[in-house]
């Protein structure tokens, strides 16, 4: 085994921005046929919680630690939002212009991009693909100031609880992260038509399960 080495070039890696953002409706049978692009979207705070140890004791010592479930939050930014996440923060549109608050409320799909970046390309290394499943939007606060010299933006902001979905072979999950400089660009670009929708075509944009997800990436198989 060679002496381990850091900060080689080309190795110098880091992770920012959030771009891309479709809100995913689901259909009568939960499938989540109907994509829409979120414009504005400004911040993606992801906020793990869960897997806390509990120990446990035998024998006057420590005799193992469990390990409760992790789940899955976040915290959603931005400027404006798709008209049909309305159904996903309580509100009903009964006609045109006319929104009711405390509605039920929808579950949703998201998907996101994050820059990847390193000392030689820079932030265009590549990019990695979020997404999210079973997520529903909790009541949030709106504050509506008046205009001044230093006028700014409303900012919208959504905490996101998820209920996992089902993973053949694994425990439930409620995100998937595809690394555009792991897999092939051939498979990314299958994955990216069924996100956005291909470029030409009716095909409307939708959030495949994750085992169709991973389905894409599996390598073929021999002939």
């Amino acid at each position: 085994m060679t002496k381990l080495q850091w900060d080689q070039v080309g190795e110098r890696l880091y992770e920012t921005g959030v771009d891309h953002g479709v809100l995913y409706i689901p259909n009568a049978s939960g499938a989540y046929s109907n994509g829409f692009a979120w414009n504005g979207l400004t911040t993606v705070t992801e906020s793990p919680s869960g897997a806390e140890t509990s120990p446990q004791y035998a024998d006057n010592i420590k005799y193992l630690n469990l390990i409760s479930a992790e789940e899955f939050g976040a915290t959603i930014e931005a400027f404006t939002y798709p008209e049909e996440f309305s159904q996903c923060d309580g509100t009903a549109l009964p006609e045109p212009g006319v929104a009711l608050g405390q509605q039920s409320r929808k579950q949703f799909g998201l998907s996101y991009r994050t820059q990847l970046g390193n000392d030689l390309a820079g932030s265009d290394y590549g990019y990695k693909l979020h997404l999210i499943y079973g997520a529903t939007a909790a009541p949030s606060e709106k504050a509506y100031a008046t205009i001044n010299d230093s006028p700014e933006a409303i900012a919208f902001s959504w905490e996101v609880t998820t209920t996992p979905v089902g993973v053949p072979g694994f425990k439930p999950t409620a995100q998937l992260v595809i690394d555009s400089t792991k897999v092939l660009p051939a498979d990314l670009l299958e994955l990216e038509e069924i996100l956005y929708g291909p470029a030409v075509g009716t095909v409307q944009p939708k959030l495949p399960l994750p085992a169709d997800v991973i389905a894409i990436f599996a390598p073929a198989p021999p002939p």
